[in-house]
C-alpha cells in the first residue's frame, strides 16, 4: 500500500482513534491529554503507552536529539506516569538500530539476584515447599538489583548526544508538575490498594487520605523529581552507591510496613555491595530470516529473542500467508506452544546455563518441530521439548520435560523510537507485577521491583531458570526490530509477562503473513498459547467467526481475565513502520490500557 493510500484508508475510518478522557471530567477541572494510537509523519517518532512520555520523546528529537536519546527520556518519563509497570526501581531489555553501521545492538539490564540468594531461598523452612506467590511478590526477598539506571548511562554513552542530566530534566519536570489521573492509573492503584496499604512510604505516596487519587486529579511526586535531579547531578553512582544505594539495601533488608500489616513482607537479601557491582551486559543480538526479512530481538537472558525467533521459524514451511484465517490461527497457536516447550527446557541466564542459542535459531531444528504441525488437530499440550542438538530429520519426536508453573507478571511497559538520521530503539522495561514488590523507597518516590518471582520457587538443579546468587531471572521482554534489506522496517515490542512473546509473535504474523494494517496488527484480538492444556485468549478471539473452526480442530478457550479488568487483555504494542519515501508509521493501542499514544515530529497524519 502506497503512503498516500494508507493516509486516505486511515483519513477514512478503517482505523477508529481513540481520545481517551478522563470519565469523570465533569467533575474535575483536568483531563488527561488526548491519545492518539496513529500517527503518519517524518522527521522521527516514538510510540508508548502514555501521551506525556511520547510528547517527551518527541520533544527530544524536535530539538536535535536521537533516537537514543528520545527513548531515555521517554523512559524517564513513563517512569513517572506508568510507576507500576516500570521506573528505576526495575530493569529491562534495549534494542538499538545505528543506521551509520546498519548493524543491531542490544543491551541487558535485567536485575540480577543478590549475593545471598540461594536455591531454596524462596522455600518456606516449615513446610519445605515454596512460600506462595502473593507472600513473596510483596516483600523484599522478591528484589533483585535494578539495571534500569544502568541501561540508560550505557545507551547515552554508547549511542546517545545528551548527557543522563539533560535526558532525565523532562521527566523531573513532570514528575514535579504532575500529570492527569486517567481511569486505568486509579484501576491499577485500587487493584494493588490492599497490599500498598501496607507498606508505609508506598500509602503515603500512591493512597493519599486512604484512597486512590481520583480520576482527572493531578498526581505528583516531587520525591522522584528530587531522586532524577540527584543522579542527573551525580551520574548513576548516585543510584549504585552513595546514600540512595544504602537507603535501598535498608528498605530491602527491613520493609517498611505496618504496624498491622498482614502479609508478612519478608526481609530481602539486596546490598550495598550487590548495587555496586551490577554491570549492564552488551550482548549479541538473536536474528532470523523470515519471508525475506532480518528479525533482530533479545538474546538470553530474556527468552524473547529465542523463542520469537524459534517460532517463525517453526511458521516458514508452513506458509501461513496462503492460509484461510482459521489455518493460519491455528498454526500460529501450534509453532508458539512447540516453541514455549523449549523455552521452558533450555532458556536461561547464559552465564550460569548452556543455552542452545544458535540451535534454538536453526532453521533445521525449526523444521523439525514444524513437520509436527497437524493441519486437521491440534497437538495435545503440554508438548515435550525438541532437541537442538544440531542432527535434525523431519518430525523427531520430542524430550519429556516438566512443565512448571508460569510467574510472570503481565505488566511492564514498552516504546519505540526513531530520529531523521534512520536510528530505531525498541525498549521494554518493567518492575515484573503491577506495582512491583509493592515497595516504595522512602523519601526517593519511586517503586522496587518483584522480579526475582520470574525464577522458578521450587529448588530443581535440573531447571535452567532455578535461582542462584548473581543470576538474572529469565524474561519473556522481547523489544524487536525487523530489517528488510538492512534498513529498519518494523520496531514493536509489548508488556504482558509471558504473553509479550505471543504478542509479538501475533503482531508479526498479523502484519507479515495476514494482510493487515500496522494499525490493524496492534488492534486485532489477542490468543496466547504457552504449551499450556487451553489457550488464553481475549473476548473477542473467543467471540470470533474464527474460533468454532479451532475448537473443532481441538483447541480449548480461556479467558485471559475477567470483564472490565486489565487482565482480561492481552499485551500493549507500541510498534513502527518505515513507509517508502522516508514516512514513518507510528503505532500504539487504540483500547487495551485505555489507548496508547503514537507520535511524528512532522505529522502528516492525523491533522
Amino acid at each position: 500500500m502506497t503512503l498516500k493510500k494508507l493516509v486516505a484508508s486511515l483519513s477514512a475510518g478503517a482505523l477508529v482513534l481513540s481520545a481517551v478522557t478522563a470519565s469523570s471530567a465533569a467533575a474535575h477541572k483536568s483531563e488527561p491529554p488526548v491519545k492518539t494510537p496513529t500517527s503518519i509523519g517524518f522527521g522521527g517518532a516514538v510510540s508508548s503507552v502514555d501521551p506525556e512520555a511520547t510528547k517527551i520523546g518527541l520533544d527530544v528529537l524536535r530539538r536535535g536529539g536521537n533516537a537514543v536519546d528520545a527513548a531515555v527520556a521517554t523512559a524517564a518519563a513513563l517512569g513517572v506516569t506508568e510507576p507500576y509497570s516500570a521506573g528505576i526501581g526495575g530493569g529491562g531489555y534495549f534494542v538499538y538500530y545505528s543506521a551509520k553501521k546498519r548493524k543491531v545492538y542490544t543491551i541487558d539490564g535485567r536485575e540480577t539476584a543478590p549475593a545471598g540468594m540461594k536455591i531454596d531461598s524462596f522455600v518456606d523452612p516449615a513446610t519445605g515447599q515454596p512460600r506462595p506467590f502473593a507472600q513473596l511478590v510483596t516483600s523484599g526477598l522478591s528484589v533483585g538489583v535494578p539495571g534500569t539506571l544502568a541501561t540508560w548511562d550505557s545507551a547515552l554513552r554508547q549511542w546517545g548526544s545528551l548527557s543522563l542530566r539533560k535526558a532525565l530534566k523532562p521527566a523531573a519536570d513532570l514528575a514535579d508538575r504532575g500529570f492527569v489521573v486517567d481511569q486505568t492509573f486509579r484501576l491499577q492503584t485500587l487493584d494493588n490498594k490492599p497490599r500498598f496499604a501496607q507498606i508505609v512510604p508506598t500509602a503515603k505516596l500512591f493512597l493519599p487520605n486512604g484512597d486512590a487519587p481520583l480520576v482527572g486529579s493531578v498526581f505528583k511526586n516531587p520525591e522522584l523529581a528530587d531522586t532524577y535531579q540527584l543522579i542527573g547531578k551525580k551520574g548513576p553512582s548516585a543510584f549504585y552507591g552513595g546514600p540512595l544505594a544504602a537507603e535501598m539495601a535498608a528498605t530491602v533488608q527491613n520493609p517498611p510496613k505496618t504496624a498491622n500489616a498482614e502479609l508478612p513482607v519478608f526481609p530481602g537479601l539486596l546490598t550495598t555491595s550487590d548495587l555496586a557491582k551490577y554491570k549492564v551486559i552488551d550482548r549479541d543480538p538473536t536474528k532470523v530470516r523470515y519471508d525475506g526479512l532480518d528479525v533482530y530481538g533479545m538474546a538470553p537472558s530474556s527468552s524473547g529473542g529465542t523463542t520469537v525467533g524459534e517460532a517463525l521459524n517453526i511458521l516458514t514451511p508452513q506458509r501461513i500467508r496462503q492460509m484461510t484465517t482459521p489455518q493460519a490461527l491455528h498454526t500460529y497457536l501450534e509453532a508458539s506452544a512447540l516453541a514455549f516447550a523449549d523455552r521452558g527446557a533450555y532458556v536461561g541466564d547464559p552465564a550460569f546455563v548452556n543455552v542452545p542459542t544458535k540451535e534454538l535459531l536453526s532453521r533445521g531444528f525449526g523444521a523439525e518441530r514444524s513437520c509436527l504441525i497437524s493441519p486437521t488437530s491440534a497437538l495435545v499440550k503440554p508438548q515435550p521439548a525438541g532437541s537442538p542438538d544440531g542432527s535434525y530429520s523431519p518430525c523427531t519426536p520430542g524430550v519429556a520435560t516438566t512443565e512448571r508453573p508460569d510467574s510472570e507478571g503481565l505488566s511492564t511497559t514498552h516504546l519505540v523510537a526513531a530520529d531523521k538520521w534512520g536510528n530505531v530503539v525498541s525498549y521494554t522495561l518493567t518492575i515484573e507485577q503491577t506495582g512491583g514488590s509493592g515497595i516504595t523507597v522512602p523519601g526517593r518516590g519511586f517503586l522496587l521491583n518483584n522480579e526475582l518471582t520470574d525464577f522458578s520457587a521450587a529448588p530443581n538443579l535440573a531447571d535452567p531458570n532455578r535461582i542462584e546468587a548473581g543470576k538474572r531471572p529469565r524474561s519473556s521482554m522481547s523489544p524487536t526490530i525487523v530489517l528488510r534489506g538492512g534498513k529498519p522496517f518494523l520496531a514493536l515490542g509489548s508488556p504482558g509477562g509471558s504473553t509479550i512473546i505471543t504478542t509479538v509473535l501475533q503482531t508479526l504474523t498479523n502484519r507479515l503473513d495476514r494482510g493487515m494494517t500496522l494499525p490493524e496488527a496492534v488492534a486485532a484480538p489477542r490468543a496466547s498459547q504457552r504449551n499450556t492444556p487451553a489457550v488464553t485468549a481475549e473476548q473477542a478471539f473467543i467471540s470470533s467467526p474464527a474460533t468454532a473452526e479451532l475448537m473443532a480442530l481441538g483447541h480449548t478457550f480461556v479467558p485471559a481475565g475477567a470483564p472490565g479488568t486489565s487482565a482480561a487483555e492481552i499485551g500493549a504494542v507500541a510498534a513502527l513502520e518505515f513507509l517508502p519515501g522516508g514516512a514513518i508509521l507510528a503505532a500504539a493501542e487504540p483500547t487495551r490500557r485505555g489507548g496508547g499514544s503514537a507520535g511524528t515530529v512532522k505529522q502528516l497524519y492525523p491533522r
